[in-house]
Order: C-alpha cells, then sequence, then structure tokens
C-alpha cells in the first residue's frame, strides 16, 4: 500500500505486476457483476466476504464483455465451484482477462486500513519481493483524482440493444415507432441499465461518451441515459458540454457517473471522497417519500451539494454520511441517482426510478 503497509499473499490467478486505487465491496455474492463493471476501472478490488469462487462464472450475469479492474484481493479461492449455471472457475476467468487473482492476505485487516484512512493507491506483485522498491513504485503510480477513464471503456461505435444482445444499428430500422426509443450515452455502461429498460418496453440505442448532441438527437430519442462510468468526473468536460447542450430537449436521467454529469451540466461541481461507497447494502432515503432504500454503489467521487442550482431539487441523501444521492431538474425534465438502481449485485429497492424514467417520457410523447 501507499502508506508502506504490506501483505503477502498467493497469486491464485494471473502473474505481473499491477497498481490501482485500493477499494473494498461488502457483498456476500456478486462478484462476477463487479468483476465486469465498467466503473471499477483503475481501481483493485478486495471482497471483504471470505469465500469467493464458490459459484463460478457464467455468460449470463456478464455486466459488460471484459474485466475492468486491475486486480481481486480475496481471503481464500473457492477451487471447485458448484453451480448449474456454472461453465468455468473464477480462476480461468480472471487468466483468460489477463487479471491477477490475490488470496492468503488478512483481509479483515486490509479493510479496517481502507476504513481508518481511506482509499489507497496499492500494487500487487508476483515479479519483486522487494517492499521498498514496492513502495516507491505505487506512491510513483497516478490516482483516479484527474484522469479520464471513461474513454478507456466507452463503445467503439453505437449498437442497438436488443433481445438480451448487442446488435449492429442499421439506419434503414432507425424510424420512429411505437416504443419508446432511449439513447443511452455510455461512459461504461452496465448490461443490466440495458436489460432494464428493454423490459420495460424500450427501444434501446447505445452511443460512445464521445457523441455529439446533434448526433444524439438525430435518433429522435423520447429520453436519454446517462450511464455509470469509472474515474475522476470533472475531466470528463466533453459528455458536461453535450449534456448541457441537451438539456430541456428531451428526459434525462442519469445514474452514478451520468448523476455527476447532469450534475455539472447545470454548475455544480465534483470532489473526490475519503472512502467511497463500494457494495450492495447503503442506506438511502427518498426525501419525496420518506422511504429507506438499500441500494448498490460503486463510486469515490460525490457532487458537492451546496454547488447545485437554487431550482434543483434533492431527492436522495446516504444515511451514512450524508451525502447527495439524487436530484431532480423538473425544468429540463431531468433526474438522477448517485447509486445503481439496476442492481446486478444487489437489491432492488430503486427499480421504480426505471418506471419513473417511463412515465416521464410518456408525458414528454404527448
Amino acid at each position: 500500500m501507499e502508506d508502506g503497509n504490506f501483505f503477502r499473499g498467493y497469486a491464485f490467478a494471473g502473474e505481473g505486476e499491477v497498481y490501482g486505487e485500493v477499494v473494498f465491496n461488502t457483498g456476500m455474492s456478486g462478484y462476477q457483476e463487479v468483476l465486469t463493471d465498467p466503473s471499477y476501472k483503475g481501481q483493485m478490488l478486495l471482497m471483504t466476504y471470505p469465500l469467493i469462487g464458490n459459484y463460478g462464472i457464467n455468460p449470463q450475469d456478464m455486466e459488460s464483455a471484459a474485466i475492468h479492474m486491475d486486480g481481486f484481493i480475496l481471503r481464500e479461492y473457492q477451487t471447485e465451484p458448484s453451480n448449474w449455471r456454472s461453465d468455468q472457475t473464477l480462476k480461468h476467468f480472471l487468466e483468460s482477462h489477463g487479471k491477477i487473482g490475490l488470496e492468503g492476505i488478512d483481509t479483515r485487516r486490509l479493510t479496517r486500513l481502507l476504513r481508518k484512512q481511506g482509499s489507497m493507491m496499492g500494487i500487487i506483485s508476483t515479479v519483486s519481493d522487494d517492499i521498498e522498491e514496492l513502495k516507491v513504485k505505487v506512491q510513483a503510480a497516478p490516482g483516479l483524482v484527474g484522469r479520464d477513464l471513461v474513454k478507456t471503456v466507452t463503445s467503439e461505435k453505437p449498437y442497438r440493444w436488443q433481445d438480451g444482445a448487442i446488435k449492429e444499428l442499421s439506419e434503414s430500422e432507425l424510424k420512429p415507432g411505437d416504443k419508446l426509443r432511449v439513447v443511452v450515452v455510455d461512459c461504461g455502461v452496465k448490461y443490466n441499465i440495458l436489460r432494464c429498460l428493454e423490459e420495460l418496453g424500450c427501444e434501446v440505442i447505445v452511443v460512445p461518451a464521445t457523441t455529439p448532441s446533434g448526433a444524439i438527437l438525430a435518433f429522435e430519442p423520447d429520453g436519454i441515459m446517462l450511464s455509470n462510468g469509472p474515474g475522476d468526473p470533472e475531466p470528463v468536460t466533453y459528455v458536461v458540454s453535450t449534456v448541457r447542450e441537451l438539456l430541456g430537449k428531451v428526459p434525462i436521467f442519469g445514474i452514478c457517473l451520468g448523476h455527476q454529469m447532469l450534475s455539472q451540466a447545470l454548475g455544480a461541481r465534483t470532489e473526490k471522497l475519503k472512502f467511497g461507497h463500494h457494495g450492495l447494502n447503503h442506506p438511502v432515503k427518498n426525501l419525496r417519500t420518506g422511504h429507506i432504500e438499500i441500494t448498490s454503489q460503486n463510486h469515490g467521487f460525490t457532487v458537492v451539494t451546496g454547488t447545485l442550482p437554487k431550482d434543483a431539487e434533492i431527492t436522495h441523501i446516504n444515511l451514512n454520511d450524508g451525502t447527495l444521492e439524487g436530484i431532480a431538474y423538473p425544468a429540463s425534465k431531468a433526474f438522477s441517482v448517485q447509486y445503481h438502481p439496476e442492481a446486478a449485485p444487489g437489491p432492488k429497492d430503486a427499480a421504480y426510478l426505471f418506471e419513473d424514467f417511463i412515465s416521464l417520457m410518456r408525458q414528454n410523447r404527448k
């Protein structure tokens, strides 16, 4: 770790040397979804639950086509998965994507260290045992602040999400129809966001994060989804500019990084959290209803509440630390949340937000 603390363990998958911001996730399951979540780009993930790998890997639970995090840290790897859907082991999955899996360290001690000092950079090495050398390397490694990681995970070209899979986008098929058409700005989108939209009857088109507003509006969307994604939201200025140009034209729904993009487009600023929110059990209060939602989260930055415009409504707050978790901007038919209503993994307490988006689009169509 960058503070000089070190842990000796065993590489159960892969080899080499990687660095990243070390964060922990409190989920007892859902490791495949977390591994394939593009939001974890630039990070190394520690699972607090001690036994990981026991149900293997399957094609149905992928949240993207690749593993995006740089290292996976466990207490104990389970070598023999037992699940009827499993088609490969966690070890094989990590190695097929060129990733390192580390086991056998005191994960409780590392978690307590992160809870006390906050997220830190770390390095995993199977090629050097020189602690001082590794300490110098990790202290020189770039952190997440100021890095635009969206460009490393966004799609290369537009595509259609149909029948639970990526399909080629044909211009001949883009005539307006009865279905609500949603254009998803891909900052590192999870497949379950697309699944949720399709299950609610939407036609889903995904475009790269660098797509200008004019090209997005050319699809004649009923609504625009700003997806989740990795890293610091501040340098992703091109998406912020696009959102600013789209405000008021069609309904907008932002999730996680998308929430930060919308907030910045409204003039707010973001800042780094000391600990970040990574897990499946974060309590969030809906200020409109008074209900408490248990939510899935993964972000290391937050929108500074006091920098929002006065006509932006704060709709959700985090009950652990009071940080902003949701806003609405009725004047521009826009709203967003900092957490993941699509879950995968995690509870579905906030799935109603997709239905709210559908209602907003239908009202705007009249």
